[in-house]
């Protein structure tokens, strides 16, 4: 299978897999939210988080595993592949131990950040939350990065487009027989183990790999400087969670998760469908084809740009109807209506995903220690920005940390490729940005004539349809006008015609 092959099968089970993540991830929290309430709700969003932080420790050695493994790969050299697999799974076992003992500290801090649950409670969910986590560091991240790097996404999209549906049937079965937030939780962990055992056994059956292997200098090139890439990513993910609970309710965690959901699973769905992006630039740069890299970048580029800019206008017009429609009948006092928080956390998730396609291609060239400097200002930003706001303002506080970060480190990047990988003018991205500000501006005047009617799903969904084709329309044409001869590239590269 060749590479664009194996691009379009990545990008197809991608699309399919967040897709099915998508669904079932509006699904089973609202019959949490239904049979346990917004507290209990919020309560396994905070868990979830600050577990969440513990990939800190991974320091962003997969992203730089994963650039090493291109060169070994594409030469097929055995003995090269084999050492980095068995320097990343030292690694990462590693990282396993030091989260058992993040777990112990966990258990005595974290129920003190809020009295609503006693200490069982909270303790007992916490460790069993806390299992499926250590599995996927334990057994499946070498394997993953292994598989993303020799182009098969779609191996570890199918597992988990499986587990996330067996999940989300198992949890709702059990709540409808009356069991609570523990047991639903642990059956989750017991079917998300299922996945990074999978991918283990399937590398150790496929591939020709000598986990016995010496080496005497580090395979891993670049192993520290990935760092503050994770770091800043990781803050940026997970500081509002952390702020909130130090600082508001569980209420204010859960009304946060609801609007997370949408906005999330739209990053999600733009960021696994060019999943495969950073593995194809990154064969490219191995066998220096860079006139080929740069076209296929540049209609890459128009491609995200455009689809970014339809869909989270779309979503920033249509979160809070939603979440509105989401939320009614909770029996709790939460306030789930807060527009303004709901636009401006899809205006961030945009400006996260317009970076996709500079920040891939400096992955895929391995250049981390070259960018580490812009993610440090980033996290640094977030950080003074959220910390400062969040008393006065709190959800929209941490929002607007959020997007001022994401903002620069988006900039950044495409400042960066000035002068490396592409050569490429900082005009190409300023045209883009304007581009993509001028279709939104449009866009919102044009639907704010409007109105959604009953508030219903059928209603919403009315409203939607009409909403993504205005949207669309001006997106699309203002994009294809502007950009005619990438977008016709785009095009023949799919018929593959050129």
């Amino acid at each position: 299978m060749n590479r664009r092959k194996k691009l379009y099968l990545n990008t197809g089970t991608a699309l399919l897999n967040q897709l099915v993540i998508l669904v079932c991830g509006f699904i089973l929290p609202r019959y949490i939210l239904s049979y346990f309430g917004s507290d209990v709700n919020g309560l396994v969003t905070s868990i979830t988080r600050f577990l969440s932080v513990i990939s800190f420790l991974e320091l962003g050695v997969g992203p730089v595993i994963q650039s090493n493994l291109y060169k070994p790969l594409a030469e097929k050299d055995s003995d090269a592949i084999s050492k980095i697999v068995v320097s990343s799974e030292k690694f990462y076992r590693r990282i396993a131990y030091i989260f058992l003992i993040y777990i112990a500290v966990l258990i005595f801090i974290f129920p003190r950040f809020n009295s609503e649950y006693d200490f069982v409670f909270t303790v007992s969910l916490l460790v069993i939350i806390s299992i499926s986590t250590f599995a996927q560091y334990y057994f499946g991240i070498t394997y993953q990065v292994f598989l993303n790097a020799d182009q098969k996404v779609y191996v570890q999209s199918s597992l988990q487009i499986i587990t996330v549906i067996l999940n989300t049937i198992i949890s709702i079965i059990l709540m409808k027989l009356g069991f609570g937030i523990h047991v639903v939780k642990l059956a989750s962990t017991i079917v998300y183990f299922i996945r990074p055992l999978a991918q283990y056994v399937y590398v150790r059956r496929n591939y020709k790999i000598n986990h016995k292997i010496k080496y005497s200098e580090e395979p891993i090139k670049q192993k520290w400087n990935g760092f503050a890439q994770h770091l800043a990513a990781v803050v940026c993910g997970e500081i509002d969670v952390v702020l909130l609970t130090l600082f508001a309710s569980y209420q204010s965690i859960s009304i946060y998760s609801v609007y997370l959901l949408v906005v999330s699973g739209i990053t999600n769905l733009i960021m696994t469908s060019v999943s495969g992006l950073e593995a194809f630039w990154g064969n490219m740069i191995a066998k220096k084809e860079y006139s080929l890299l740069q076209k296929t970048f540049e209609s890459m580029e128009c491609l995200i740009h455009t689809g970014v800019t339809f869909l989270f206008v779309s979503t920033a017009i249509l979160i809070t109807p939603f979440v509105s429609i989401y939320t009614m009948g909770v029996k709790d006092t939460a306030a789930y209506y807060v527009p303004v928080f709901g636009m401006m956390l899809a205006f961030g998730y945009a400006t996260q995903c317009l970076r996709v396609p500079y920040f891939r291609i400096i992955k895929a060239a391995g250049h981390y220690k070259e960018t580490q400097n812009g993610a440090f200002i980033s996290m640094i930003l977030n950080i003074v920005i959220s910390v400062i706001l969040v008393f006065k303002f709190q959800l929209v506080g941490v929002a607007l940390g959020t997007i001022v970060a994401m903002l620069y480190h988006t900039v950044y990047f495409a400042w960066y490729l000035r002068n490396s990988i592409l050569h490429r003018k900082f005009y190409h991205f300023i045209k883009h940005m304007v581009v993509d500000v001028v279709a939104g501006i449009i866009s919102f005047i044009v639907t704010n004539f409007i109105s959604m009617g009953t508030m219903s799903y059928m209603g919403w969904i009315i409203y939607a349809v009409k909403i993504a084709a205005i949207v669309g329309i001006i997106t699309g044409i203002i994009n294809i006008t502007l950009y005619r001869n990438e977008f016709a590239y785009l095009v023949k590269k799919v018929l593959n015609k050129a």
